[in-house]
Parts: C-alpha cells; structure tokens; sequence
C-alpha cells in the first residue's frame, strides 16, 4: 500500500464517509448466517487502538459465550502491523476479524481486507458524546437481529441514542431507533453491548444473552466498528 494511497483512505474516513469507502472498496459481502452454536468454533481477531483498547468494548467481548476463541491485538499505521494483519488475512485459515477503531485506522485495515479478498458482515459508525450516542449501521444477512439487539439493550438501560441500520443491498425497510437518556450512569454501555453484539454475531446467543452493566469511563469520540470473514 503507498503513502498516497494511505493519506486517501485517512482522508476518506475523517470525512465521515466509511459507508462510502466500503461501498467503493470492493469488499464482498457475507450473507451466509454463521456461527451458528453447533458449528465448530471459529476464532476471532478482536481489534482495538487508542482509547477503545480501555474501552468497555473489551468487557462485552469478554462477557460472550465465544471469549475463549478471542485474540485481541492493538491496530496501529504502523509498517509492522499493516504486513502482519496482511498476512494473516491471506494465511488461508478461516477466522473473524471484528473491531472497534478510529476512523483512520478502520479504512486501513478495510482496505487490507478488501484486497485479501475478505467478506464483510457489518459496518457501523458511531458518534458518541457524554450523553448520547449515535450509530449507523450496514449489516449483511449475517448480521441480521444485530442492529435491533443494540437498540434494545441501549433502550433498557437508559442510554441516550440514535440508530439507523440497512441491509448493504437494500431489500428490507431501513431500521430507525431512538431514545432519550434516561441514565447518566449507563453512557458507556454502547461499547460493552457493542462488543459483545459483534462477539456474538450470527449466533443465537446474541439476541437473549443479558450484558452487565459497565463501570469504566464513558468512550466518547467518533469510531467505525466492523466484522469480517477471512
């Protein structure tokens, strides 16, 4: 990947436009529902950079039924990590890679998968501030029940949001949820339901299994959030 090629992507993403940069990145779309719980296990690359590494994303992932499968590795722009996730993604052995980052660094590593021939199952940006949070969401088949799942648990626990989700090729009614905050104390919930949601994906689990309630500093800023099959 050259430097250009780079700062364009970095550029795409600070623009708010990761939606757009999947649509124009070539990556495929995952439509098959996976993970089902009578499947082998699958493993899952778990990435995280900045402030999402300290983030509650973490607890929901470690909280889900399939923590134990999880490895989790800091992403960074660095030469080192963009030639190691390059090749793990064409290692040729099935895995998931799942992720909360900067918007930057979610374009770089779309782009990796996008040319290791990589399948997408969903893309979210979320912009969340001290008391609320929004978030707008691509899912293909694979994911479907996710965007509701998030929604409702937001809901539940009093957190202020603002969700939008559609399928990548349309052919279902856009999904819109939203509501005001009814509790300070759950603004950093978004993250912790986010991961385990992602963690879950596919899975029966995703749509029953209850979430604690975390107690970490609220993750404030703007984020992209992804699930890919390698």
């Amino acid at each position: 990947m050259n430097v250009e090629r780079r700062s364009l992507l970095k550029g795409l993403a600070l623009g708010g436009l990761a939606g757009a940069a999947l649509g124009g990145s070539g990556l495929a779309v995952a439509n098959a529902v996976v993970g089902g719980p009578s499947l082998p296990e699958q493993p899952i690359l778990a990435l995280v950079n900045g402030e999402t590494a300290e983030s509650a994303f973490l607890l929901g992932i470690g909280a889900s039924p399939v923590a134990r499968q999880v490895e989790v590795l800091r992403a960074d722009a660095g030469l080192d990590f963009l030639l190691g996730l390059e090749k793990r993604l064409r290692g040729g052995r099935p895995q998931r890679l799942i992720g909360l980052l900067d918007d930057a660094s979610a374009a770089l590593v779309l782009d990796l998968a996008r040319s290791a021939g990589a399948r997408v199952q969903w893309l979210g940006q979320h912009g969340v501030g001290a008391t609320a949070s929004r978030h707008r969401l691509l899912g293909a088949e694979s994911a479907n029940g996710c965007a509701p799942h998030l929604g409702r648990h937001l809901n539940a626990c009093g957190a202020g949001f603002d969700l939008s989700a559609q399928r990548f090729h349309g052919g279902q009614a856009p999904l819109r949820l939203a509501a005001p905050a009814r509790s300070t104390a759950a603004s950093g919930q978004w993250a912790a339901t986010l991961g385990f949601t992602l963690a879950t994906l596919g899975r029966i689990d995703t749509a029953r299994a209850p979430l604690a309630s975390d107690q970490r500093a609220p993750l404030t800023g703007h984020f992209v959030s992804f699930s890919i099959e390698a």
